[in-house]
């Protein structure tokens, strides 16, 4: 319980303290845009490289990794139809609520939580590179879709030619993705049959390490910037984000997981990793394309407050 609570209040004061330097202005007009722009493009891509390069990718067939890889993807699903059946959000909001409610906070909560409870971190590895290898490429081409469409909204109705310039345009754009390079880069590192040398790696440690906080930062900045009523979140769109988050993901977890034999601190793992907040790289993604940053931003704060008795819960259950 105390490792939950330790976790969850290190994350805190990081965001307070992006709240403050927000709050103050002490960085200058544009900080949050800058530091959303530092970690989606050097600080995250590092992480990636450095996380995927080191992991067995044998835990992709695990029971454990096909758990967590069916219950996120049964929560993006939901996510999308609501969102984008139901309540008729835009292509690229739906997008941002789909990862606010699956895309779990595997870093920089996860590592900490997974070592205290389990001794060991490799449960945070499956829904990693799930994330970087899946929802994230799928997300970020949409995302990269709909940027070139506004930019093209002022053209009349394309013809063939250059739609299909369009879609070769968009794939390009998403070849050159920072996070999308970062989790090739890594996979192709992970599937290598030598160890990379320490001394790559080391580079990719320092600025990976960077990640974490700078998310933490931009997302307590974003907290200190005065609202709007155009810059709220919908409380439906937020509400259904965190009952995906909170509550739906890690009952499947657990669901799935006793399902097919899981057990002891294999369940428990399952459950832990479901039961995780939204990523802050949902914050940064949302400001590096302009599409739902209030509904990432808000879907960051409440699904971290309600990890708290989701987490406790889970660990008074299974632990």
């Amino acid at each position: 319980m105390l490792g939950v609570l330790s976790a969850l209040g290190t994350i805190a004061v990081v965001v307070g303290v992006g709240w403050f330097v927000g709050r103050t202005g002490v960085l200058g007009e544009g900080a949050q845009r800058v530091l959303a722009a530092t970690a989606f493009t050097v600080a995250t891509p590092a992480l990636l490289v450095d996380t995927i390069a080191g992991a067995d990718l044998h835990l992709l067939v695990s029971r454990s990794a096909l758990v967590t890889f069916a219950s996120t993807t049964v929560v993006a699903l939901l996510a999308a139809t609501v969102l984008g059946l139901v309540r008729r959000r835009p292509a690229g909001d739906v997008v941002v609520g789909v990862l606010a409610s699956s895309y779990v906070n595997a870093g920089n909560i996860g590592i900490p939580l997974t070592a205290y409870l389990l001794g060991s971190i490799v449960s945070v590895v499956p829904p990693t590179l799930y994330q970087q290898l899946v929802l994230g490429p799928l997300a970020l081409v949409v995302l990269d879709a709909q940027q070139r469409r506004r930019l093209d909204a002022s053209v009349a109705t394309p013809t063939a030619r250059r739609r299909f310039a369009t879609l070769r345009t968009v794939v390009r754009r998403t070849l050159r993705n920072p996070v999308i390079i970062g989790t090739l880069v890594g996979l192709a590192l992970a599937a290598l049959p030598w160890a990379v040398p320490e001394v790559v790696l080391q580079p990719l440690h320092l600025l990976g390490a960077a990640a974490p906080p700078l998310a933490l930062l931009t997302f307590g900045m974003s907290l200190a910037a005065p609202r709007v009523a155009a810059e709220r979140a919908p409380r439906g769109d937020v509400a259904l984000v965190a009952v995906l988050r909170s509550v739906v993901h890690p009952a499947l977890g657990i669901g799935l997981g006793t399902l097919v034999g899981l057990e002891g601190d294999a369940l428990l793992a399952v459950a832990v990793v479901s039961a995780l907040p939204t990523a802050q790289n949902v914050l940064v993604y949302a400001i590096q394309y302009r599409h739902g940053t209030a509904l990432a931003r808000d879907a960051g704060l409440v699904t971290t407050v309600l990890a708290v008795p989701a987490l406790l819960v889970v660990a008074a259950l299974l632990g």
